[in-house]
């Protein structure tokens, strides 16, 4: 015993000797592991209350908060004001009623097709007290795509916002006969044959539902199905578990949200980081979120000031959007103290900060469907997160080789996939493990497989094929670079899309631009493209954009066609969409927008006559 301890002792000194010569020779490893212990703290928080009997999910959190603070503000909605309480007494009324007229039990799938409006948060919380997952429907499918959505969720029921009434009347006739219920959540209907649900939940009992309506819920339990935003293709319905639904609320409070934090939303509810992020995460910790309809630039800060906002959330171009604003004296005169979202652009980034003032920037990577993502907790301009070695430990994940043109991995001679080096682009993988499943999307079991890559790093194993093209830094700092799909190859070259609009954005009239491939014949690969639009009084300027992309950019990546627009198609997230862009193409016979060719001799862009397009096509001039 007593040479033991002396053992023991020098074993545990030791161990702090080499930690601490650890900690001086490895950069950032007391932010890593720090951030590493947040993280692990906040996971046992979720499965613990999950393990719980009866488990405690993110509907019940609420409920503790309704009970701790029934007076605060939890909903703003323009002159509107919801209390804890308020939104509990509506949801319990809502429960009622849903239960009553449409028959409603444990694991029916009810879909909504609403706005951002306040109803969106209480029928999402009187489903849960039903026990029924409910399907975010986005607001702009139409047709087919809205059929399919409900198809896949197999939702028996849709609640839908008057707004949205020629969507609705549109299907009505094949909902009706594949058995699908459909009600407003209105005083009143404007399609006959549609009954307003609104009276009814009026007058249904406050009091809360019994607690055994939903026995049986677990964290594998399905809460949601979320609609990819997809730019192409039908919607596919990513399941959303009780665990994962818990751990994404929870991701507010990893960057820091407190209790008395107003979070400012423009996001649509029927996407993740709306609903998940911004909503949830004020479920989660008690917050007050203010919930604007739709994005507006002019208003956004505005709002800002009169709300009392401490915390925004951006997702794609919208801080883009932001910074295109005309200056104003005002525009530090706010109190937004932290930002959180993905898809900020470095110059953007750095612009924003340089002229709204210090506001700490989370800047996060991950997918609706995805099983693990990045969170950039040190605020490096740019990035998306780290290669944090603790995580990796219990979220293991590679980049890979990837082969833009075959658009498929590069395997060596085993079979197996090749881990990328610092500073290469390569194809994400996050490995599917108990601590980081993959639940797919609900009715499609071919697009599950699909996004699932198999004998990666050896035999037998499984990871998620995220479908993006990252690339760490010699200093393991994960940067986004473009989607698997967007980045194209042209002479011999990989062109990402991502890194030509950023430079493209510098150009003086230019205020968006989008940069896509497209064929050319008798060319390899694909010819590079910028749809663009103009600052507000600007003229495109063939000669300046010449030897601005002359100065700037490989010969290989430079586009070799511009097309003007006065608007640029985006997904409901401020997602560029290229689909449509890719399908027209150059010929000024089928494109009604202006059309420039980059002239090489005349060391212009100058317009793309029908002559010129003819050569290109017949082979005569070559690109």
């Amino acid at each position: 015993m007593s040479m033991a301890l002396p053992v023991a002792l020098l074993a545990a000194v030791a161990l702090l000797v080499l930690l601490v010569v650890t900690a001086w020779s490895v950069p950032f490893f007391w932010q890593d592991l720090m951030f590493f212990t947040t993280m692990t703290r906040s996971s046992l928080r979720c499965r613990r209350r999950l393990a719980a009997r009866p488990p405690v999910t993110l509907l019940d959190v609420f409920r503790r908060h309704v009970r701790l603070r029934p007076q605060q503000p939890l909903l703003i909605f323009q002159e509107q004001i919801y209390t804890f309480e308020d939104i509990e007494r509506r949801s319990n009324r809502a429960a009622w009623a849903l239960r009553r007229r449409l028959g409603l039990r444990r694991g029916r799938t009810v879909a909504v097709f609403l706005p951002n409006v306040p109803e969106y948060l209480w029928t999402w919380l009187a489903l849960a007290k039903l026990g029924c997952p409910m399907a975010c429907l986005n607001c702009n499918v139409r047709g087919r795509a809205l059929r399919h959505a409900l198809e896949a969720a197999e939702a028996t029921a849709v609640l839908a916002s008057p707004e949205l009434r020629e969507a609705v009347e549109e299907v009505l006739p094949h909902l009706r006969r594949d058995g699908v219920e459909v009600f407003y959540l209105s005083a009143a209907s404007p399609t006959a044959g549609v009954e307003a649900l609104l009276p009814i939940i009026e007058v249904a009992p406050a009091e809360p539902p019994p607690a055994e309506l939903r026995a049986g819920v677990t964290g594998d339990s399905r809460a949601l199905y979320i609609y990819t935003s997809g730019t192409t293709g039908l919607p596919k319905a990513a399941v959303i578990t009780e665990l994962k639904l818990m751990m994404v609320a929870s991701l507010g409070r990893v960057c820091g949200l407190q209790p008395d934090d107003v979070v400012y939303t423009a996001l649509p509810l029927y996407h993740s980081a709306g609903l998940l992020v911004g909503l949830g995460g004020c479920l989660d910790v008690g917050a007050t979120c203010v919930l604007r309809s739709k994005f507006s630039a002019s208003q956004f800060w505005p709002d800002c000031r009169r709300y009392n906002v401490s915390v925004i959330q951006y997702v794609g171009e919208l801080m883009r959007y932001l910074c295109n604003t005309p200056q104003r004296a005002d525009d530090r005169d706010h109190g937004v103290r932290m930002a959180l979202g993905n898809g900020l652009r470095a110059e953007v980034w750095k612009e924003f900060l340089r002229r709204f003032g210090p506001v700490t920037i989370w800047e996060f990577y991950g997918a609706t469907e995805g099983n693990a993502g990045f969170i950039n907790y040190t605020g490096k301009v740019g990035a998306v997160g780290r290669a944090n070695r603790f995580i990796k430990l219990f979220a293991p994940f590679e980049l890979i080789r990837y082969d833009v043109e075959k658009e498929r991995p590069v395997r060596d001679e085993r079979g197996l996939c090749i881990p990328t080096k610092p500073g290469e682009t390569g194809l994400l993988v996050i490995k599917i493990t108990k601590n980081t499943p993959f639940h797919g999307y609900a009715g499609d079991s071919q697009k599950t497989e699909k996004k699932i890559l198999r004998d990666v790093l050896a035999k037998g194993d499984a990871f998620f094929n995220s479908g993006d093209l990252l690339m760490m830094d010699s200093e393991k700092f994960i940067y986004f670079q473009d989607r698997v799909g967007d980045t194209f190859r042209w002479k011999g070259e990989n062109v990402a899309t991502t890194e030509v609009e950023a430079t493209l954005g510098l150009v003086s009239f230019i205020q968006e631009v989008n940069v896509y491939g497209v064929a050319v014949p008798g060319c390899e690969g694909r010819c590079g493209m910028a749809a663009v639009r103009l600052k507000d009084g600007a003229t495109f300027d063939g000669d300046e954009l010449y030897a601005f992309t002359e100065d700037t950019l490989p010969p290989y990546a430079a586009p070799r066609f511009v097309r003007i627009q006065a608007a640029l198609e985006t997904t409901g997230t401020f997602k560029q969409c290229k689909t449509n862009l890719v399908k027209e193409g150059f010929d000024p016979g089928l494109v009604r927008d202006r059309l420039f060719f980059r002239d090489a001799a005349r060391r212009s862009y100058v317009p793309l006559s029908a002559a010129t397009f003819a050569a290109i096509r017949d082979m005569r001039l070559a690109l």
